[in-house]
């Protein structure tokens, strides 16, 4: 298979993980020293604290699905913008605008750089913890 493909392949996989809430998965498609990095100032953020959110986040957002809007591979890896999409179950329906750079390497995301609207993005997780906590 074409690397560009493999790339896609792999990106493809990622985000059908994600939006299925599926963090096993997406633990077997990062790479074990996996970065994160968010346009939040906190840093690059390891393989097992992104996998909390991760699970927070699909837990909270109801058909949760990114809407893709642009998808290049660009060699060492994928730059995706899209939308993700999903309601919050208070039923306001949520919408945030991001565009990622996915560093892929031997079929394994090794980075992934992403830019959101950092205040949507608090409201999102503030949302989860809140519907996490009514659940306990």
């Amino acid at each position: 298979m074409p690397e560009s493909s493999t790339n896609i392949t792999v990106v493809d996989n990622f985000f059908r993980a994600v939006e299925r809430g599926d963090v096993d998965a997406v633990r077997g498609i990062y790479a074990s020293d996996v970065a994160i990095w968010h346009n939040d100032g906190a840093g690059d953020q390891g393989l097992e604290n992104n996998l909390v959110v991760l699970g927070l986040l699909g837990g909270a957002i109801h058909g949760m699905r990114f809407d893709v809007i642009r998808r290049a591979d660009i060699g060492a890896g994928v730059f995706q913008q899209h939308v993700l999409r999903g309601q919050l179950p208070d039923g306001e329906q949520v919408g945030l605008d991001a565009a990622m750079y996915i560093a892929v390497n031997d079929r394994k995301i090794t980075r992934i750089e992403e830019y959101f609207d950092v205040a949507t993005v608090r409201h999102l997780i503030n949302a989860a913890k809140n519907a996490t906590d009514e659940e306990v």
